[in-house]
Parts: C-alpha cells; structure tokens; sequence
C-alpha cells in the first residue's frame, strides 16, 4: 500500500441552519469563527487533505477567508454522513479511501482522536466504519437518552447502539461505554449507505449508524486516546467552550 493510499482525508461538515444557535458554524469562540477553530483541529491531524462541505454561502466565504478548502454541496441532505458522500463523490475519492467526518460544532475535538478513529479503520479491512467511545461510570451517564450507549463484542465490533441504558444494569459499579460521535468511513460504505432507505431501528432510536449495521457493515469500536470534550449544541455549550478557551489562554 503506498503512503498515499495509507493516508486519509477530513470533512467537516457545516450547516447554518439550527433551531437552538442559528449560524452557529459562524458564532464568535475566541475571536474566531466556531468552524475555524473545527478546521484548525482537523489540521493539526495528520489528514492528507481537509474539506469544510456547507450550502450556505456564508459559511462557505468565512471558510475561504481563512484560508480552507470548500466544497460546496446540495441544500437537501437529510445527514452530515450523506453531505460527506457528496463530497467523496464530487472530488473522486475512490472506494478504498478513508474519510473522517469531523462535527462542525466540535471546535475542541482532539486531533488524536482525528487520527485514531482513521487508523483503527484502516487496521481492520473488514470493517465499513470505524467510532471511539469513553467509558461510562455513573448512573446518570447511563441513563441519559442523550447519551448514545455502545457494546462491543469481543474483537471490538459494534454489536449495537441505544438512547437507553446499555446494557441494563441496576445495581454498582456502574459500566458502559458512551459514543463519541466522530466516525472513519471507507468511501464504498458510503455510496452504499446513501442508497438505502431509513432502517426501523435507524427511525426508532434516531441513530443513522443503526441503517448501517442493518445493512451488514461492520463498525469497529475503540476507546478515545483523549477525552472528547462535547460539542456546541445549546447556548450554554457555547457560553461554556468560550470560557474554556479564555481560561486556557490565561498566563
């Protein structure tokens, strides 16, 4: 395999649509955009190449203007994971090549874990999709439906994926594994993956990783080298990652 091939290349998705933080890819963290700050992650990693995929104009000005490759994509995909594939498709990426979908709302995702989630697929050349998880200790953690809860079976593979606590337990210590929602894809799983319709499981627990294990993909597990800190979802997450910054910028 040539060094090229063994590479591998980042998306970041970004949307300027969001119920709760409108334009949130363009909010002020730190005296920069929340998608430069994503984008300066991905590049710390050791990625081949770094894309922001938008259809907003806005976003993709912003983008251009610090200096970012934008690929501009449709205004009707249901998924970021369907707006990467866009993308793989337009630039010609061929089916063997690994692609990371990085949130645009993750401006402190570690470039280690960027790095991780891509090796681990390219180890495992029977697995469609690579993930990380952190390992849960507390009750609460388990039973938070906005927590996605993972098992793994013994070689590392996903065997599923739920809100609810998984697996059930009620009594200590408590254990678990909760998902980071940073995915390695193989581009053949993607152009498959867009072809099929929304799997029962996929609708019922409002997970689209459900349509491909439906499906037969194989998406290989590992826990996170770094701590993934959450991303921007409220306006106390922004409020929060703010503050986290200015802290870190103290003497």
């Amino acid at each position: 395999m040539s060094q090229q091939d063994a590479g591998f290349m980042v998306v970041i998705p970004a949307r300027f649509a969001s119920t709760r933080l409108p334009g949130k890819p363009l909010l002020d963290i730190a005296g920069m955009p929340m998608i430069q700050h994503v984008y300066q992650r991905a590049c710390e990693s050791d990625a081949n190449a770094v894309v922001i995929a938008t259809d907003d104009e806005r976003i993709a000005h912003v983008a251009q203007g610090f200096g970012a490759r934008v690929v501009m994509t449709r205004t009707d995909h249901q998924s970021g994971t369907d707006r990467i594939q866009e993308v793989a498709a337009s630039l010609g990426l061929p089916a063997h090549a690994v692609v990371v979908n990085v949130q645009g709302d993750e401006p402190l995702i570690p470039p280690a874990t960027i790095n991780q989630v891509a090796a681990n697929l390219q180890k495992h050349p029977d697995a469609g999709i690579s993930s990380l998880f952190h390992t849960i200790h507390n009750a609460t953690e388990l039973h938070n439906a906005n927590a996605v809860k993972v098992v793994t079976d013994a070689q590392g593979y996903a065997l599923y994926f739920s809100r609810s606590a998984l697996p059930w337990q009620d009594s200590e210590p408590v254990h678990g594994k909760r998902h980071i929602g940073i995915y390695a894809y193989r581009v053949a799983t993607l152009n498959s993956f867009v072809s099929w319709p929304r799997s029962l499981l996929e609708v019922s627990e409002r997970l689209e990783q459900l349509r491909a294990m439906h499906h037969g993909v194989r998406i290989i597990m590992d826990e996170a080298v770094q701590k993934v800190p959450a991303g921007v979802d409220t306006p106390d997450d922004l409020e929060a990652v703010r503050q986290f910054l200015t802290d870190s910028e103290l003497p």
